[in-house]
């Protein structure tokens, strides 16, 4: 036995079982709640799916904003359901991340108090009509890019999860296309507010797909596990070459002076990003954080009751049948 064998006898059988968690990651095997995981592999895996969590719930706030104003009783409808879908998505993520150990009210606290992130796209206003049409396709639209390849990630609960979200996103992004087909076939007003949402929502909705791979601190970890499949960069070269040819049929111009197809490479070159408005919304100066968070922990505090009453009805009826049971 060597000498570091006798100080740390831990040490060879941890290397074991590392060892056969790294093949079964090569192997594209699942890793379940219950199975021998790195700790920095669980908590890589409750930040991303927290994080996931937390944009599901936000993200309704702004699209919220829109429910009593939508021009007909089609689109209210329409809205509702995808606000429910998203309400949804959280809790089948919220779910897989308590998996891994974590209590809901330990995810909602660090939402609450900042010490968790989600997606800075929700922290921009929604100020027409035509931003519910923008985000289903560009948001939605860059969140399926993001999420398909999420269907074959390694954490079994995180995958399966994603098989019913991406189903659901990919209804949600035709609904925003077709929204912007309306008003682009519409008045010249009707048009023009398309427009206006595809030139404010067009690099947030590149920024939400996170920083450039240079920069990502997760990246290449979440690779190497199979959390991610294709790179920040990667995600957002495909996302802009699906989305142009989109814009362009329905006449609608991409705001970026610089885009251009190159031959050479069979993709879109693309203008610089600001990566300094998008950490400065990340970091919570955006335009909306503070009310997004307002909106958020309001709506918590205001359901403590609810909340208090379910639980005291929960126990009750535990109390009654144990009596029965006795």
């Amino acid at each position: 036995m060597s000498e570091e064998q006798i100080k740390n006898p831990g040490t060879e059988h941890s290397r074991s079982l590392e060892a056969q968690f790294e093949a079964r990651i090569l192997r594209d095997e699942k890793i379940e709640p219950k199975d021998w995981m790195p700790e920095k592999y669980r908590q890589t895996h409750i930040r991303q799916m927290s994080q996931h969590a937390h944009s599901e719930v936000v993200g309704m706030l702004p699209e919220g904003n829109w429910i009593t104003r939508a021009p007909s009783l089609r689109r209210k409808v329409a809205l509702l359901a995808k606000v429910q879908d998203e309400a949804g998505h959280g809790l089948y993520l919220y779910s897989a991340c308590e998996t891994l150990g974590i209590s809901r009210d330990e995810l909602y606290e660090q939402l609450h108090t900042g010490k968790a992130k989600y997606s800075s796209i929700f922290n921009y206003p929604t100020v027409t009509w035509a931003d519910m049409g923008a985000i289903g396709w560009l948001v939605d639209g860059a969140a399926i890019i993001n999420q398909v390849p999420l269907c074959n990630t390694s954490f079994g609960p995180y995958a399966r999860a994603m098989v019913r979200v991406c189903k659901e996103e990919s209804f949600h992004q035709r609904q925003g296309y077709e929204i912007m087909v309306k008003l682009t076939q519409g008045s010249p007003e009707q048009k023009e507010m398309a427009q206006d949402a595809l030139n404010r929502w067009w690099w947030p909705a590149l920024m939400m797909l996170g920083p450039t791979d240079a920069e990502s601190i997760h990246t290449e970890q979440s690779m190497k596990w199979k959390l991610k499949r294709k790179s920040n960069d990667e995600l957002r070269q495909q996302f802009i070459d699906q989305t142009v040819p989109q814009a362009e049929l329905i006449g609608l111009a991409i705001p970026d002076e610089d885009l251009k197809w190159n031959e050479k490479t069979k993709h879109y070159d693309f203008g610089a990003i600001n990566w300094d408005e998008f950490w400065q919304v990340v970091k919570g100066h955006g335009p909306c954080n503070k009310e997004r968070m307002a909106a958020r922990v309001g709506a918590w505090e205001r359901g403590e009751w609810v909340r208090d009453a379910a639980m005291a009805h929960a126990e009750k009826q535990t109390t009654s049948l144990k009596k029965e049971v006795s």
